[in-house]
């Protein structure tokens, strides 16, 4: 798919973004006075407006709370509720309970990260894919399990993989086949 002249870059849409969230996160620190008792509250509500802590949205908190940006990132990091990469577009959650394990889960992760090219925890280049680790999303019986989108893909085997990421892509193109046939000329 190439990109048309007039379209912002990745790197322009990510500057982009990045201005639209410090922006925001500043909204937001407004409304909390500067106790350093808020640190978790602030950071659990970037989180929940943008899904992610940018490191320059923790830098802004720093200065909020007039604390040093190493302390931040420790307390945040400390808790695994809190992402520090963009999820992507469409989140891919990979069960490793003790029925997924068992029933090698960890094959079926290791199958998305080769086929998407990232390690848990990340999100591709152009933001499509993102890849997590959950311990359990309750489906044992349909070991080994992932979920695409939230929507729950049972009794996975490695040969499913590519066929879901390529389900993604063909519902993509379609959309925006769809999209330029709508659009005058």
């Amino acid at each position: 798919m190439h990109e048309s002249a007039n379209k912002p870059t990745a790197e322009e849409r990510s500057a982009a973004e990045e201005a639209a969230l410090l922006e925001d996160v500043a909204a937001l620190l407004a409304t909390y006075d500067t106790r350093r008792g808020n640190l978790l509250p602030i950071l659990q509500a970037i989180q929940h407006r943008h899904s992610y802590l940018s490191s320059g949205a923790m830098k802004k908190v720093a200065e909020h709370l007039s604390i040093s940006y190493v302390e931040v990132f420790g307390v945040a990091s400390f808790y695994n509720q809190f992402r520090f990469h963009p999820p992507g577009k469409h989140q891919i959650k990979v069960c490793l309970g003790t029925a997924c394990h068992v029933r090698a889960g960890d094959i079926i992760l290791e199958n998305f990260e080769r086929k998407l090219g990232i390690k848990e925890g990340e999100t591709t280049a152009d933001r499509e894919f993102s890849i997590e680790r959950v311990a359990c999303v309750g489906c044992c019986a349909l070991a080994p399990v992932a979920l695409v989108n939230e929507y729950v893909h049972g009794k996975m085997q490695p040969s499913k993989v590519e066929g879901l990421i390529l389900q993604i892509d063909i519902e993509k193109e379609r959309k925006e086949r769809e999209k330029r046939s709508s659009e005058p000329e």
